[in-house]
């Protein structure tokens, strides 16, 4: 299928439209977390303090990851309904807005990401051997988000308008050279033995070894990395804005004044966005901090395990932005049927193949872990996590999917009170006892995390079944015909 295919022709199944946009996101994901793996990997071979400095960090990542998505989730419904109403100015005028929020956006929060930096690890009581690793890290990360802002904006404005290949091959290629990097950042200048000997010849084909130099960076050196991967990888996808044949290309010879009309549109859809990343974000943190005080091991080995889970995320995500893209067009375009149908195979399709990951989860955990560290330790603590984790992946399939769904159809509110009772009003209420009272450790906050997820994932069915996502849409389509 071409890129340009279209997304809401009904004389196609609609199986064969939702792969076309879920398979390049899903082989993206697959692809990224696999160089996570790596990644990761790099830095656990710098030992469990690296790991749990890194881990420190990582729920504020979220935090301010999340208010990015939020703002491409604004502006990329905008531009599916637009795109599915053919009305192809006003995609350009939301694509205007979109590049002024990346520039005004992209400042602020790597600001906001730099004074964190300074008071966070002693906030959340690290041990202080991991205190100014941790703070070097987010303070050279903060530089990053001076272009990622743009990098998520781009990605999802360009996804939302049926086009899920240009993100794949920006952030693979992105980090790739982030891996390239890592490895050449972080370690020390050393000699690397090369021996290859295949079973069937009496010799070595290749047996020699040479000086690779590094930098011997450290964690600082993951961190470099990051800024200049992703630095790239924004140049790249947010020039195809400009130079690529979209029906709402625009040009730097274009007017780019703040246009309220399409602000405020934004912000309805956005805000609930940012505040259920805000509400999850934020209970994660809690919950770093309660697994915090639970030692450096364990620390790691959450942090590693979290890691170890995303390869499972991948199916649910590539049917998620399928659906968005989908349901959005479809009621751009007021065929209100199609976007029932189209959220069905989705939903459904997302669901089975994350009971599949599930089964993988369960039974390859010790191995998915033993990939990110050496510590015997703290791979015994994350695989045992991980076999609860397993049981979730149905719910947190549907959770995903049908979030995916919402944003599409610009309801986004109910993902957030649903977020907020799962995170707040289940997974860290039930932390705090099993840690604190009946003191299970680590296995209480996985525990807790099972129950959220599968709360999560009912409420979110509950929602999608009563289609009050649609109701907006057709009473305002009765409305305007009684007219």
């Amino acid at each position: 299928m071409k890129r340009t295919y279209d997304l809401l022709d009904e004389k196609i199944r609609p199986e064969k439209i939702i792969l076309h946009l879920a398979w390049p996101t899903i082989l993206e994901q697959l692809l990224l977390s696999c160089v996570q793996y790596a990644d990761t990997g790099m830095v656990g071979a710098l030992g469990k303090n690296a790991s749990a400095a890194v881990s420190l960090c990582s729920s504020t990542t979220w935090l301010i990851n999340g208010i990015c998505a939020a703002l491409g989730v604004g502006f990329s419904v905008l531009i599916g309904h637009s795109m599915g109403a053919k009305d192809f100015d006003r995609s350009k005028r939301v694509m205007r807005q979109a590049f002024i929020a990346m520039l005004l956006f992209g400042l602020v929060i790597g600001l906001l990401f730099f004074g964190v930096a300074q008071v966070l690890p002693d906030w959340m009581g690290a041990d202080p051997a991991i205190r100014e690793d941790a703070t070097v890290y987010m303070s050279i990360l903060s530089v990053m988000y001076l272009f990622n802002v743009a990098n998520v904006i781009s990605g999802n404005i360009i996804r939302c308008m049926g086009d899920t290949k240009t993100p794949m091959w920006c952030n693979i290629f992105a980090n790739l050279l982030n891996v390239a990097l890592n490895f050449l950042l972080i370690n020390k200048t050393r000699v690397i033995d090369i021996y290859i000997k295949p079973f069937f010849m009496d010799a070595p084909l290749i047996d020699t070894e040479f000086t690779m130099w590094g930098a011997g960076l450290g964690i600082k050196g993951a961190a470099i990395a990051s800024v200049i991967s992703i630095a790239i990888a924004t140049i790249i996808i947010t020039s195809r804005l400009f130079t690529h044949d979209y029906p709402c290309k625009i040009s730097f010879k274009d007017r780019f004044r703040i246009d309220g009309d399409v602000w405020k549109d934004m912000f309805k859809i956005a805000y609930p966005v940012a505040l259920e990343r805000v509400a999850l974000s934020g209970g994660q943190i809690f919950m770093t901090r309660m697994v915090t005080g639970l030692g450096t091991t364990m620390l790691a080995a959450h942090h590693l395990a979290i890691t170890a889970e995303s390869i499972t995320y991948l199916p649910a995500f590539g049917f998620s932005v399928a659906a968005t893209t989908l349901v959005s067009q479809s009621l751009g375009a007021k065929k209100f049927e199609l976007a029932k149908k189209h959220s069905k195979y989705c939903l459904f399709g997302g669901m089975m193949f994350m009971t599949v990951m599930g089964v993988v989860l369960f039974l390859f955990a010790e191995q998915l872990v033993g990939i990110l560290t050496p510590d015997p330790d703290v791979i015994a603590a994350g695989a045992g996590v991980l076999g609860i984790e397993a049981f979730a992946q149905t719910m947190f399939g549907a959770s995903t999917v049908v979030s995916g769904i919402l944003r599409g159809a610009g309801d986004t509110k109910w993902s957030f009170y649903i977020s907020i009772i799962g995170m707040w009003g289940v997974r860290l209420i039930i932390a705090y006892v099993l840690i604190n009272v009946f003191e299970l450790g680590l296995v209480g906050a996985w525990i807790a995390m099972f129950s959220d997820l599968t709360i999560r994932g009912i409420l979110c069915l509950v929602r999608y079944f009563r289609y009050g996502w649609l109701k907006p849409y057709t009473d305002a389509e009765k409305l305007s015909a009684s007219a």
